[in-house]
C-alpha cells in the first residue's frame, strides 16, 4: 500500500508540474505580445516634418547660409532640407536659412554669410550655425557665443571647400562629413532636442478645406531678381519650385527637385540699416499670413513660438502636412497681398 500512495503522489506530482508549466507558457506568451503592442504604439517622428523616424530622433539639427545669387545657381543641399528660410539678406537678394535633421546631404552650399536674424532662427531651433561670413552685427553675435557655429572664415580651405567651378563669393561648400568634424574640434554636442511643428492625420489632410492655390508667385522686388513661384503637382501631392525666368529649383549633384508639402508665406517688418542694404527684420512679433498645402491656400496668422515660427488661426495652431516646409519671409511694406499672387 506504501508503495501504492508513493507511486500516486509522484503521479500527482508530474501532473501538477505540468499545469504549472502550461499556465506559464500562456503568460510568457501573453507578455511577449504586449511588448509587441507597446513596440507598434510608440512610432517616433521627426518634429519638423512629421515623417516617421526608425528611433526617437536625438541628432541635432543643423542651420546652414546657402547663397540665392543668380551666380550661385543651382544649388546643393536643398532638397533635404526639412525647412528652408527664404529671406531677404542685402538689398533685392534673398538668402536660404536650410535645416537639416531628418536627411544628411553630402554636399551643401554655396554657403554665405551671417545675418542676425537668421542666427536667431537657427538658435530657436538649436541649431549649429554654418556660415562663411556675417554682418557687422552677426559678427558680434558669432563672436560672444550666442550660437553654437562653424564660420568659413575661420575654416576656409579645411573644412569648407572652394569650388573651382564657379567664383568667390559664390563657391564655399561644406559636407556634412566636415561639418561633424567640426563639431567635435569645437566640442559641440550634436544631440540635442528640436522644436517641432504639429501635423494633419492621413484622414485630415482628405478633408483640407481652403482656396484653390494651384500655384503662387512670390515677388521680392521690381528687378525680380530673388523673385520665386511654386507650382502644384497633384500626381505627388507636393509643390515644385522655381526661380524667377522658370528655372526650377533642383540639386547641382543630384538633379533632385526641390518638393514642398507646406509653403508658408509670412509679413514681417523690415528696416534699413545701412548702405549696403541690409536690413533688421522682426521675427518675434507676429503677423498675417498664407499656408498652402495640397493645392489649397489659407490666410493664417504667425507668431514665433520659443524660436519656431507657426501658423495660427483663431487662436490655435494651424497643424502641416507631413513633410518638407519653405518659409517665404516678405516685407509689410509693400505686404502679403501686393508681393504675393495666387493662380
Amino acid at each position: 500500500m506504501k508503495k501504492w500512495a508513493v507511486a500516486i503522489a509522484a503521479v500527482l506530482l508530474l501532473f501538477s508540474g505540468c499545469s504549472k508549466e502550461k499556465v506559464k507558457e500562456p503568460e510568457k506568451k501573453e507578455k511577449a505580445a504586449k511588448q509587441v503592442v507597446k513596440k507598434q504604439e510608440t512610432q517616433y517622428t521627426f518634429p519638423l516634418t512629421g515623417m516617421a523616424a526608425a528611433k526617437e530622433p536625438e541628432q541635432r539639427a543643423i542651420a546652414v547660409m546657402i547663397n540665392n545669387h543668380p551666380k550661385a545657381r543651382p544649388q546643393s543641399g536643398l532638397s533635404k532640407a526639412d525647412v528652408v528660410y527664404e529671406i531677404l539678406a542685402e538689398g533685392d537678394i534673398t538668402r536660404f536659412l536650410a535645416v537639416f535633421q531628418s536627411e544628411k546631404p553630402a554636399n551643401i552650399g554655396p554657403v554665405r554669410s551671417a545675418r542676425d536674424y537668421y542666427i536667431k532662427l537657427a538658435k530657436g531651433l538649436n541649431a549649429l550655425y554654418i556660415a562663411h561670413g556675417y554682418s557687422p552685427e552677426a559678427k558680434k553675435m558669432l563672436n560672444n557665443n550666442y550660437v553654437d557655429n562653424l564660420n568659413g572664415m575661420v575654416y576656409d580651405g579645411t573644412l569648407f571647400k572652394r569650388s573651382t567651378a564657379r567664383k568667390a563669393p559664390h563657391n564655399s561648400y561644406i559636407t556634412y562629413e566636415n561639418i561633424l568634424k567640426g563639431a567635435k574640434l569645437k566640442k559641440y554636442s550634436m544631440k540635442k532636442t528640436t522644436p517641432g511643428f504639429q501635423f494633419l492625420s492621413d484622414e485630415e489632410m482628405k478633408n483640407l478645406s481652403g482656396k484653390a492655390a494651384n500655384s503662387v508667385d512670390i515677388n521680392y522686388s521690381t528687378g525680380g531678381i530673388s523673385n520665386s513661384s511654386f507650382v502644384y503637382d497633384a500626381a505627388l501631392g507636393k509643390y515644385k519650385r522655381f526661380f524667377s525666368g522658370g528655372q526650377q529649383t533642383v540639386d547641382l549633384e543630384t538633379n533632385d527637385p526641390v518638393l514642398v508639402d507646406n509653403i508658408f508665406i509670412i509679413e514681417a517688418v523690415h528696416s534699413f540699416i545701412d548702405s549696403y542694404g541690409r536690413r533688421d527684420i522682426d521675427l518675434t512679433s507676429g503677423g498675417k499670413g498664407y499656408l498652402l498645402q495640397k493645392g489649397k491656400v489659407n490666410e493664417v496668422n504667425w507668431e514665433n513660438h520659443d524660436g519656431l515660427i507657426v501658423p495660427l488661426k483663431d487662436g490655435q495652431e494651424v497643424r502641416m502636412v507631413p513633410g518638407k516646409t519653405w518659409v517665404n519671409v516678405v516685407p509689410t511694406k509693400p505686404g502679403l497681398q501686393k508681393s504675393v499672387s495666387f493662380k
